[in-house]
């Protein structure tokens, strides 16, 4: 998994707008900058004794009264550097622990955003904190450790974004490097891991204790009315790699009895409660599939829908001033995009892209991270139907939060639909150059800042040029589309199944274009890609899937990844795209040879077997262990992807083990790891809230909601991208379980993703339908 698109802000000469999270790619030391004295003052005027000079304000300079600066803040500024306190020409450099401090009040209460970044572009932002600072005049301290040296450094205090005016008064602004460091050590709780949310009856149960311990210990399970129910003694595993800690498992497995707030306790500590019950899933299962709609681009979201009224939202990019909107597209200029075959490239046409879902924490739509996403929701929906232990009324209608319940189509084909629309409207137009051909994203010119209600968004939208990569997902998910679809509008599947063809075509008439990695550099992440054999094989089965027809099915076998292993130990992606052909070749209906079909359905037990070995080697019970300890950007995906294989390999089987291992590998993602931590939003006694996101952004603005219930966050990333974990987690590759921090400015280890929720999807419907233990 790559860098998908990382934020920034953009920072006019006229507004001097302020500094927000991160750009694209790591920060690197400049040369030159000379080391500082110790114990330096950095910050000038910093009691504001000589008036302003040098800070910068926006929209109100403020007044200085008796060496205190107070500023009007007005309400309903719809971003927080829409008012701004800063100064410019900070020397920061590489290594050096900071002391940033100041003292604040706001009459009333609010958010006041301090920042220690980059005044230039690519605007990172190396510190920042967003407390919520009351009427009496505090002090505010905070020390970080500086993760690049650069002359061009800035500190600011954003003070918009809130709904009612406020006085903000600031005072003693100070920056002094030398500080001594204050090691950053998460909070994980109790020694005694478990899955917060609970277990199935008829399942696996396990555990994992962290102990200085190198023979058994004795464990007690507990009923929520702290009677012991069950004993065992632990099983020593030694020291795990990816956390650097010494760990026993538990196993507690024969006990079935259902019942709410067990506990286990072990080596004198208390894990957080949990539940044994057969409906453990059933709500995960529902709030994976219905944070799309809140991730819906092009339309109103009401709030009554979601569940809550806080995630109200005008519609976005519908050229509502001062949005400039996704209704009239053109394509990038040709002084600033790619070229197409060694030659200069734009186009002289828009189009009318409005629609699909926000892609991530960003306002971009990218599709081919739309298409693995639409792919993995209507696969959930195929699977439902299809498979053996599915309970196939769990999806109908009626059982999603979407606007078009009761319209006689189940929800999340209502919801797919949504990305499929916008996906068409991307397709090059009949009779320009590269027609039928699918532009790979669109996106703002430059970075924006966060939070940011995509009504707010300024920007000028661009297309970017078309790729064979995101021609050949198109290919395959309108494919899908129309099988699936067939029986609900057959008009629409007529449609999709038309475009489908078309783009197969297109991609086959013109030469490889690759999505490449420059062309991430401002608004956007690149989802760069220069080997499309992977999506050929992929479109060329789900075509031939639909169609049955022959000119697909020779495709199919005239891919060298059709005998290949198509399924890394590493887990697939929206750049791995191989084993989404594969398991709908070994599930649906289809005419390949006899004995090739089922070598193509051995071939997914044979996955299935890899990753159960080296499951049992991990005692968190999670089917993920990278060769090098390397944990990859989104790894939770990764692990969530590995478990859509081992559960296709139950459904073709019916063997159990593939199932219980399925049941196992949610333990990691729901606490049963080394931070103690769920990393599904409101899943659990501690879990991820603060993920990375524009739109849900409590972290920085109160009034602003956390993400939905159901969110996934990216997970430990061992290459930890983003100046905020770079600064508190540089230690953490050697043990990557804590490559990971719950801060929306982590954009590296904490961001969500439609990709990522889409197999999470997949995953939560599937153990749901577990409940009876077949």
């Amino acid at each position: 998994m790559q860098a998908s698109r990382r934020t920034g802000v953009r920072r006019s000469a006229a507004a001097l707008l302020a500094l927000a999270v991160g750009a694209a790619g790591a920060t690197v030391a400049l040369p030159g900058v000379a080391a500082q004295e110790v114990g330096a003052e950095q910050v000038v005027n910093g009691d504001f004794s000589a008036g302003m000079a040098p800070w910068f304000s926006t929209p109100d300079p403020g007044a200085v009264t008796d060496g205190v600066l107070c500023a009007d803040v007005p309400g309903g500024l719809a971003n927080p550097w829409d008012a701004i306190v800063g100064q410019n020409d900070i020397e920061l450099e590489a290594g050096v622990t900071y002391r940033l401090s100041f003292d604040a009040s706001s009459t009333p209460a609010a958010n006041v955003r301090a920042l220690v970044g980059l005044a230039v572009a690519p605007f990172d932002a190396y510190f920042a904190d967003s407390p919520v600072v009351g009427p009496t005049m505090q002090t505010y301290t905070y020390t970080f450790t500086q993760p690049a040296s650069t002359p061009d450094g800035q500190v600011a205090f954003q003070l918009g974004g809130g709904s009612t005016a406020h006085r903000v008064c600031l005072d003693n602004v100070s920056l002094r490097g030398g500080a001594e460091p204050e090691p950053y050590v998460p909070d994980t709780g109790p020694r005694v891991r478990v899955n917060q949310v609970g277990y199935l009856p008829h399942g696996p149960k396990g555990a994992t204790l962290v102990t200085e311990a190198t023979a058994r210990v004795r464990w007690a399970l507990e009923d929520g009315r702290g009677r012991v129910v069950a004993r065992g003694r632990t099983r020593p595993a030694g020291v795990d790699p990816t956390s650097g800690l010494n760990v026993h498992t538990i196993d507690f497995g024969d006990v079935e009895r259902p019942g709410r707030g067990y506990t286990l306790v072990a080596d004198g500590e208390t894990s957080h409660p949990f539940d044994i019950a057969a409906d453990a899933y059933e709500r995960l299962r529902v709030d994976a599939l219905s944070v799309y709609y809140p991730q819906r681009s092009g339309t109103p979201i009401d709030g009554a829908i979601v569940g809550d009224e806080a995630y109200s939202r005008a519609a976005g990019h519908v050229g509502v001033a001062p949005n400039r909107g996704d209704l009239d597209v053109g394509c990038q200029p040709p002084e600033v995009s790619l070229p197409v075959y060694g030659e200069p490239w734009t186009c002289d046409y828009t189009l009318d892209v409005v629609g699909g879902w926000y892609d991530a924490g960003d306002h971009g739509k990218y599709v081919v991270n739309g298409g693995i996403s639409v792919a993995q929701l209507m696969s959930t929906w195929e699977r439902n139907r299809t498979a053996r232990s599915a309970d196939h009324g769990a999806l109908g209608d009626r059982t999603l939060r979407v606007p078009e319940r009761g319209n006689r189509v189940p929800d999340v084909l209502d919801e797919a639909r949504w990305e499929l629309e916008w996906m068409l409207t991307m397709q090059v137009p009949e009779g320009r150059p590269l027609a039928g051909m699918v532009h790979h994203k669109v996106h703002d010119n430059a970075w924006t800042g966060l939070p940011l209600d995509p009504a707010a968004d300024p920007m000028v939208r661009e297309l970017h040029r078309p790729s064979t990569a995101a021609t050949l997902n198109l290919a395959a998910v309108a494919a899908q589309g129309a099988r699936v679809f067939r029986a609900y509008d057959r008009a629409f599947a007529d449609r999709l199944l038309a475009a489908a063809r078309t783009a197969w075509t297109a991609a086959g008439a013109n030469p490889p274009l690759y999505a490449p990695v420059e062309d991430g550099a401002s608004g956007g992440g690149p989802y760069d890609d220069d080997d499309v054999t992977d999506e050929t094989y992929w479109a060329a089965a789900e075509l031939y899937v639909t169609t049955g027809e022959r000119a697909f099915r020779d495709a199919v076998l005239a891919s060298p990844l059709h005998r290949a292993d198509v399924f890394d130990v590493d887990g697939f992606d929206w750049g791995h795209v191989a084993a989404l052909g594969r398991l709908d070749l070994a599930t649906l209906p289809n005419a390949l040879p006899a004995g090739d079909r089922q070598r193509v359905r051995r071939s997914v037990a044979d996955a299935a077997d890899a990753l159960l070995e080296l499951q049992a080697q991990q005692p968190w019970g999670q089917p993920y262990a990278p060769a090098d300890n390397a944990w990859a950007w989104g790894s939770t995906s990764q692990i969530l992807n590995n478990l859509v294989v081992i559960a296709t390999a139950h459904d073709l089987t019916g063997d159990r083990d593939y199932r219980d291992a399925v049941v196992e590998g949610m333990d990691f993602l729901l606490g049963r790891n080394a931070l103690n931590i769920s990393y599904v939003t409101g899943y659990g006694d501690v879990f991820s809230q603060n993920q990375h996101s524009r739109m849900y952004a409590a972290q920085l603005n109160a009034e602003s909601p956390h993400p939905p219930d159901g969110f996934v966050a990216g997970g430990p990333n061992s290459g930890i991208q983003d100046p905020v974990a770079q600064a508190l987690l540089s230690d953490c590759p050697a043990t990557p379980q804590f490559c990971y921090i719950d801060d929306i400015e982590s954009w590296s280890t904490n961001e969500i993703t439609i990709n990522w929720n889409a197999a999470l999807a997949w995953v939560a419907s599937y153990v749901a339908d577990q409940d009876t233990g077949r």
